[in-house]
C-alpha cells in the first residue's frame, strides 16, 4: 500500500481506521498533503473533497450523525482550522464523534511571520473531548509509542459513553508530497471498559421510594436519535396516569399518550392551574429542548426532585432544580423503573396533561381552515406533503419553532442542529446526511437567512438527488418579529435585516433544480414534480415567498385562538 513517507501520519491514519473511521472529508491545501495521500490510498477509506472548511465540517457531521460512527475532516494550516469551529461546537453539544485533523506548521515557525501559520494546538479546547498535538520530526520508538497511546486515548474519549469531537493537530515539515510503500501498522488500542450501566441496590431503593411518593411525575425528552427500545420503555410508562411524557419533534418519540407539542399545550394552562400541572418529580433525557416556554415553566415552578438521565453534561442544570444525575443510558434507566414493579399511582396528573393536549387538537382543523397565506399556512402545507419514511431537517430560528407546533409523523425522522442552535451549517449538515441516506428522501426546511448564510453547502459534487429544500423567504430574520424585544426598538430593521434577494440564480450556479411559489396553490400544484426524480439527477429547491405577509400576526393569532 502506498502512503505518505511521514511515519506519524501513517500512524494517525491507521488509528483512525482501527477506530471505525471509514469516511474522510478533505479541504484542499498543501500542508495537509501527507494526510490526503495517506487516507486516499488506504483501501478501507472513502475520501471526499469540499473546499469550504466550514461547510466541509458540517457535511462530515451530517454523515457521522447518520452513520452513528466517526467521520474525519482534514484541513491545511492557518485559518482553515478555525473554520471548523462552528461544526466542532455543534458536534460537542450534540454528542457526535467528529474527528478533526489539522495540519500545522513546524512549531519553531509559529508567530514568526510565516504564511498560514497561527497557534493551532488546543484551539478547540473548550469544545472537544480530546486534543493533542504531534510533530513529524521525532520518529523514535518511544515517541511513536507516545503518539499511539495518546491517539487510542482520544478515540476512547470521543467514542464511548459521552461521545463528541476530538482534535488531532500535526506539525508537518517539508517535503510534503513524498510517498513510500508501507505495510499496515499494528496500532495500540486501549479499551476503556464501561460501567455496568446499572444502579446499585441502594440507588434502586431510593429511586423506588421517590417514584412511589411522587403523585405528579413528568418526563421531558430533548433531542434524541430514533430509538425503538427507548420508545417501548416510555410507552409502558405512559400507561401510568400519574406520568406525563412531553416530547418534541426532535425527540423522535411518537405515541398517542405523549404530549408532542409543548408550547401548544402550555398555552392553554391558566395561571390558576399551574400548580396542578407542576410535577413533584421531573426526569429529563436527551439533548437540547427547543421550547423556551417549558424552560420558563420549570424555572418558575421548580419540582422537588429533578433527575437528569444520560452520560453527557451530568451537571447541566437547565431548570435550576437538579437533584440527581444518573450516568446510565436512558434505556437502562427506564428498564429499571419498569422493573421495579412500583404500585401504580392513582393520580391523574399525566391524564390531565393529555386532556389539555386533546382540547387544543380539537380546535386546530378549524383554525388552519381559516388561515390566509402566511408562514404558518406554508408549514402546514409542506408538512402535509412530506413523504413517508423521510428525514426532515429543520434549520434554526423560526423554522424549528414552527415545526414544533405540528404533531410529528410516526414514520419520519426529525433532525436539527440544536446543539448550539446556530443558523450556520443547516444546509451542509442535511447535505451530508442525504449523501449517507441516499435511499431515503431528505427534506430541509430553511429560512432565507440560514439558506444564504450556508449557500456554500451546495458547492461540492456530493449533493444527491434525494435532497429537497423548502426555502421560506420572508425577506429577513423573521424570528426577530416573533420574539419580544426587537419590535420595541427603533432598530428593529437592523435585527430583521431585510434583503430582497432571491435564490434563483444561486440555484443555477450550483445546478439545483429551482421552483418558485407565491401562494399555497403554487406550492400544491408543484409538489408532484418537486418529489419526482429527474433525469439530470439534481437536488431541488422550492423558494416560497412570504415577504409581503405580516407572519408574526398570524402566529400570535394561532396562540390566541387556542386559548
Amino acid at each position: 500500500m502506498v502512503s505518505s513517507n511521514k511515519i506519524g501520519v501513517q500512524l494517525i491514519v491507521q488509528q483512525c481506521v482501527s477506530n471505525g473511521v471509514k469516511h474522510v472529508v478533505f479541504s484542499p491545501g498543501s500542508r495537509n498533503a501527507p494526510f490526503i495521500i495517506a487516507f486516499d490510498n488506504h483501501p478501507d477509506v472513502e475520501t471526499y473533497t469540499i473546499h469550504d472548511e466550514r461547510s466541509a465540517a458540517f457535511f462530515a457531521m451530517g454523515m457521522a450523525q447518520q452513520l452513528k460512527a466517526p467521520v474525519a475532516v482534514v484541513c491545511t494550516s492557518g485559518s482553515a482550522v478555525l473554520n471548523y469551529y462552528p461544526a466542532v461546537a455543534e458536534a460537542y453539544y450534540q454528542g457526535i464523534p467528529l474527528v478533526v485533523i489539522s495540519a500545522d506548521r513546524p512549531n519553531e515557525w509559529v508567530d514568526q511571520g510565516d504564511g498560514q501559520t497561527i497557534v493551532q494546538g488546543n484551539v478547540f479546547q473548550n469544545h472537544v473531548q480530546f486534543s493533542s498535538s504531534f510533530s513529524d520530526k521525532d520518529v523514535s520508538d518511544e515517541y511513536l509509542w507516545y503518539m499511539d497511546r495518546e491517539l487510542s486515548k482520544g478515540f476512547q474519549l470521543g467514542g464511548k459513553d459521552w461521545k463528541g469531537p476530538i482534535h488531532i493537530n500535526m506539525a508537518l515539515s517539508e517535503p510534503l508530497y513524498d510517498q513510500v510503500e508501507v505495510e499496515e501498522r499494528n496500532t495500540k488500542n486501549i479499551d476503556i471498559i464501561s460501567s455496568s450501566n446499572q444502579l446499585s441496590s441502594v440507588e434502586e431503593s431510593n429511586v423506588s421510594k421517590v417514584w412511589k411518593e411522587s403523585d405528579k411525575k413528568l418526563i421531558l425528552c430533548g433531542q434524541l436519535d430514533p430509538n425503538k427500545i427507548l420508545l417501548d420503555k416510555l410507552k409502558e410508562l405512559s400507561e401510568d396516569t400519574s406520568v406525563a411524557i412531553l416530547v418534541e419533534n426532535t425527540s423522535n418519540l411518537v405515541h398517542q399518550l405523549f404530549i408532542h407539542c409543548i408550547d401548544r399545550t402550555l398555552n392553554v394552562i391558566t395561571e390558576e392551574e399551574l400548580e396542578d400541572y407542576s410535577p413533584d418529580l421531573l426526569i429529563t433525557i436527551g439533548g437540547a429542548v427547543v421550547s423556551k416556554k417549558i424552560k420558563s415553566f420549570f424555572r418558575n415552578n421548580r419540582p422537588k426532585h429533578h433527575w437528569k438521565v444520560g452520560f453527557d453534561f451530568p451537571f447541566m442544570d437547565t431548570y435550576q432544580s437538579l437533584t440527581h444525575s444518573f450516568k446510565v443510558s436512558e434505556v437502562s434507566f427506564f428498564s429499571i423503573i419498569n422493573r421495579l414493579n412500583v404500585e401504580k399511582n392513582s393520580s391523574m396528573f399525566g391524564a390531565k396533561w393529555k386532556q389539555k393536549d386533546f382540547e387544543v387538537q380539537d380546535k386546530l382543523p378549524a383554525f388552519y381552515e381559516s388561515l390566509d397565506y402566511c408562514d404558518l399556512k406554508v408549514f402546514e402545507t409542506v408538512m402535509d406533503f412530506l413523504p413517508e419514511m423521510s428525514h426532515l431537517h429543520m434549520a434554526n430560528s423560526s423554522v424549528v419553532r414552527y415545526c414544533q407546533l405540528f404533531d410529528p409523523i410516526q414514520s419520519i425522522q426529525y433532525w436539527s442542529n440544536r446543539g448550539t442552535s446556530g443558523i450556520d451549517g443547516s444546509s451542509s449538515t442535511s447535505a451530508g446526511a442525504a449523501f449517507i441516506k441516499k435511499e431515503d428522501w431528505n427534506v430541509l426546511i430553511s429560512g432565507d437567512i440560514s439558506f444564504f448564510y450556508d449557500s456554500n453547502a451546495f458547492w461540492n459534487k456530493y449533493i444527491t438527488p434525494n435532497l429537497r429544500v423548502f426555502l421560506i423567504n420572508n425577506d429577513g430574520g423573521g424570528i426577530f418579529k416573533i420574539i419580544p424585544g426587537p419590535s420595541s426598538t427603533v432598530q428593529e430593521e437592523k435585527f430583521v435585516a431585510p434583503h430582497s434577494f432571491s435564490a434563483e440564480y444561486l440555484c443555477k450556479a450550483y445546478n439545483l433544480a429551482y421552483f418558485k411559489a407565491n401562494s399555497i396553490e403554487d406550492i400544491e400544484s408543484q409538489m408532484e414534480d418537486f418529489y419526482t426524480y429527474e433525469e439530470a439527477g439534481r437536488a431541488k429547491v422550492m423558494e416560497i415567498n412570504t415577504s409581503s405577509i405580516k407572519n408574526e400576526d398570524y402566529l400570535k393569532g394561532y396562540f390566541k385562538s387556542l386559548k
